[in-house]
């Protein structure tokens, strides 16, 4: 006897995809949840701090709306959908001062030389290298450094002498980037748990997966005939599930080839009403000139709140993050200081309101993952079937080209469910 047909491990996009899947093709699937709420690192939080108001922890951007599966839920459900690209406004600064017209038209066109001197580096019979060697290609681009963290650390979430230039550019995101109002979190929470059979607060301890699967948690044991694993490979690293048989080789050399990468999100409110002379919803950044230099980004003043939300990656986070909330928020103070000077420090304290910590949840442990150089094919090594389909991951990690979003998660889901249901291989 078997208590389910399959069991999803972990109710973030990726595990609510595959249930909904599933269960659509006839199927019972019971989604086991770790943590008390669904969504994963789409996670809408209401913070004190913050006055009540709606705020995205993780995700907050339907990227590729173009062709990101959950933006026809949204519209199919009556959501409103906010252009985040229509209402964002852009500062650049050289140190002190705005950049001018023409450095920013330069900057402008430095995208497209970073993006051609990686396809150059990435021409067929040249080996893998990292996203860090595109910049020292460019020695003399004075915003190749600039173009270079935003690309790792502030949208990879790690340096980029860290990753894989080939996936890297297998997962550059084109098209527009839409945001749900009221937030992702809260959308995911409206659209993709309802009528599922989800168990919160129970985390799955040991996967036995060469005969019927068995998933043992804390609560007991679920018979299955296949299960979906869709944590995260921070988890999967740690060792928090435990598999029995041991995984494969090459399935483990997966893992540890996709480690997490982090973001903090440092929430600074305003105690005046200076605003820095910067529109509503403005995005704020500086040059670099320097390699090891860290960048925060800021998104000031959004949807018109008293508040700037600073954005940091990579090695930067995690050191920031070890540090404590004080130190990342005077890193952000500092930031913002080094372009508008002594006013900030008027307008901004106590520090911080808020900052994000997903290195410290336990079911997480980072804000999602990147490739090694080198192991570009490890996405898709990980999404494999084993045991004849008995066994399958999914989620952001196993996306070969919308690997960190949560589309790829949504799709990943999907594709998983599929293959149990014998629709693809």
């Amino acid at each position: 006897m078997i208590d389910c047909d399959v069991v999803v491990v972990g109710a973030g996009v990726a595990g609510l995809a595959a249930a909904r899947t599933l269960q659509a093709a006839g199927q019972r699937a019971i989604v086991l949840e770790a943590s008390n709420r669904i969504g994963g690192r789409a996670w809408t939080a209401f913070p004190p701090a913050l006055d009540g108001t709606w705020f995205d922890m993780g995700a907050q951007w339907l990227h590729a709306a173009e062709t990101n599966p959950l933006v026809p839920i949204a519209e199919a459900a009556g959501e409103t959908l906010l252009n985040g690209d229509a209402i964002r406004t852009e500062r650049t600064f050289r140190g002190a001062r705005p950049a001018n017209a023409a450095e920013l038209a330069d900057y402008a066109a430095a995208w497209d030389r970073f993006s051609a001197k990686a396809d150059e580096l990435l021409e067929p019979g040249r080996p893998d290298a990292s996203l860090a060697a595109v910049a020292r290609s460019l020695p003399d681009d004075p915003w190749a450094l600039t173009v270079e963290a935003w690309e790792g650390p502030v949208i990879d979430a790690a340096d980029a002498d860290a990753i894989s230039l080939r996936d890297w550019r297998a997962n550059q995101l084109t098209g527009s980037n839409l945001v749900p109002e009221g937030g992702i979190g809260a959308f995911i929470q409206r659209r993709l748990g309802v009528g599922l059979e989800i168990r919160l607060g129970v985390p799955a301890r040991r996967v036995r997966w060469d005969g019927p699967v068995a998933v043992v948690t804390n609560s007991g044991t679920l018979t299955a005939g296949h299960c979906i694993v869709t944590v995260s490979t921070g988890v999967l690293a740690e060792g928090t599930i435990a598999f029995e048989p041991v995984l494969p080789a090459e399935t483990a050399s997966a893992i540890s080839a996709l480690p997490m990468g982090l973001a903090l999100k440092v929430v600074l409110r305003a105690r005046g009403e200076d605003r820095l002379d910067l529109p509503a919803h403005c995005s704020l950044d500086q040059r670099l000139d320097r390699r090891g230099e860290a960048l925060m980004v800021f998104q000031c003043w959004p949807y018109g709140r008293n508040y700037v939300q600073g954005w940091i990656g990579g090695s930067a986070a995690w050191e920031l993050a070890r540090e404590g909330d004080h130190a990342a928020g005077e890193f952000a103070l500092a930031t913002l200081r080094s372009m508008f000077g002594a006013r900030v420090d008027r307008l901004f304290a106590p520090l911080p309101a808020l900052v994000t910590h997903w290195e410290a949840d336990p079911w997480v442990r980072g804000a999602y993952c990147y490739a090694r150089p080198g192991q570009a094919g490890a996405r898709a090594i990980l999404g494999r079937p084993l045991g004849d389909g008995r066994l399958v991951f999914a989620g952001e990690a196993c996306h070969e080209r919308l690997a960190g979003t949560l589309g790829g998660a949504f799709e990943s889901g999907v594709h998983a469910a599929r293959v149990l249901l014998g629709e693809v291989s």
